[in-house]
């Protein structure tokens, strides 16, 4: 039925790749796109005699809007799903932009190099008339609308879970169960242990920079900064117990924002133990945080990206790791004059993930919804040209999917609300 290109593969990929094999009615042909070939190779491999799904592979530097604009090109897919870095986002549209092709991503774009004098004057104006500092926003691929517009492509942004499925998650509230959203409280709880003293469970480059930054929510139509890690919550998570868990920025809420009407406040929490933060604080106290090179002998290294060879691979983590993530979206407000609370959530046990794919849930809870966002696309189900985050959309079928695909969510009537 279609033709698919993926960009990375990586541990979120692997898990798409993975679900579109599993959907061979939809997914006749896929082509998985990596700098390292071997890797797709490898993964194709694994699948051969799995699948009805045509695979073939492809080396290509995502940073090269040439290369990308050759490879669809020849392959010509009816849609490329970008799970490459977010650093390399806009490079993949402009090389769909060229090409006529719908461009799908789970993660907005983010600066490699935030020293570079253009970007960083970009950055600061956005910083004082926004109010907050984070280096990923939306701006720069919202910038693309009339482009992709004026092309007669879609491109959808954000089909992971958080964001993502959080997102549809608030689509399906408004359209079900309220005339008005007033808060969301994004709960992002990963009751998993992976036994070892510290590791991260995606990027360790992204997830570090994400989690060392400032907080902040949006509040009465502005966001509201606070220092990082300072607003802390504890709160007991079905089949997962009490938690622990933090205020940290996160990117739904910019698009949320824009999108629920009238929605007076939006915050994100996410669940960290305590080793976590002690390994994080030390880490960031002797400057392996740093995201500027430093010069050690003759060379130049980021302090960052060094930390991220020195720690386990994300991908590793799946056979090791046991236990469940809980992760969903309370909403209050109103229905027909009265005042409304629900909680829609998904649970995902991480050895459960392995078993299927060989991938511990955070990946898991990624990959299917970027799966099920390129299945919206090249079906037609969400097709309208131009730039889009997932919850301007009906969602419906996505959510139909979800339960179909392995991510089955729960809606609970008057929940426990976070203070």
């Amino acid at each position: 039925m279609s033709r698919l290109l993926i960009i990375g593969c990586g541990g979120v990929a692997g898990v798409a790749i993975h679900k579109c094999c599993q959907n061979s009615d939809v997914f006749t042909e896929i082509c998985i796109a990596s700098r390292t070939k071997s890797k797709c190779d490898a993964l194709k491999e694994k699948l051969s005699g799995k699948t009805s799904t045509v695979i073939t592979t492809a080396q290509v530097d995502a940073d090269n809007v040439d290369e990308l604009v050759s490879l669809i090109e020849s392959y010509k897919p009816e849609a490329v799903l970008n799970l490459a870095l977010p650093y390399q986002d806009l490079t993949i549209m402009d090389a769909c932009l060229k090409t006529g092709v719908n461009y799908i991503d789970t993660a907005n774009y983010e600066a490699e190099d935030t020293e570079d004098k253009e970007w960083r004057a970009i950055y600061e104006k956005r910083c004082k008339e926004e109010g907050f500092s984070a280096y990923f926003d939306y701006s720069w691929q919202w910038n693309y609308r009339k482009k992709f517009e004026d092309a007669g492509i879609m491109a959808l942004l954000g089909t992971g879970f958080d964001p993502g499925v959080t997102s549809v998650f608030s689509a399906y509230a408004l359209k079900h169960y309220f005339d008005e959203i007033e808060t969301i409280d994004i709960l992002d709880c990963n009751g998993g242990d992976h036994g070892y003293p510290f590791a991260t469970n995606f990027n360790p480059e992204i997830n570090l920079r994400e989690v060392s930054a400032p907080g902040s929510y949006w509040e009465d139509g502005h966001w509201v900064e606070v220092p990082a890690m300072s607003i802390k919550r504890e709160y007991d998570f079905p089949e997962v117990g009490m938690k622990d868990m933090y205020l940290l920025h996160h990117e739904e809420i910019e698009s949320l924002a824009k999108n629920i009407p009238g929605v007076k406040r939006i915050r994100f929490f996410m669940t960290f133990g305590q080793s976590y933060l002690t390994h994080m604080k030390c880490l960031e106290n002797v400057g392996m945080l740093r995201t500027d090179p430093v010069k050690v002998g003759n060379v130049e290294v980021v302090p960052i990206q060094l930390l991220k060879e020195l720690l386990p691979d994300p991908a590793s983590l799946g056979e090791r790791t046991v236990g469940k993530t809980n992760i969903g979206c309370i909403f209050t407000g109103k229905k027909d004059g009265k005042e409304k609370k629900i909680y829609i959530y998904n649970v995902c046990d991480h050895q459960e993930c392995y078993k299927e794919v060989e991938s511990q849930a955070i990946s898991y809870t990624t990959g299917v919804p970027a799966m099920i966002g390129a299945m919206m696309v090249v079906t037609g189900k969400w097709n309208k040209p131009g730039v889009y985050n997932v919850e301007e959309f009906d969602p419906d079928p996505y959510m139909e999917a979800l339960n179909k695909w392995g991510l089955p969510w729960v809606v609970e009537e008057n929940p426990v609300l976070v203070k």
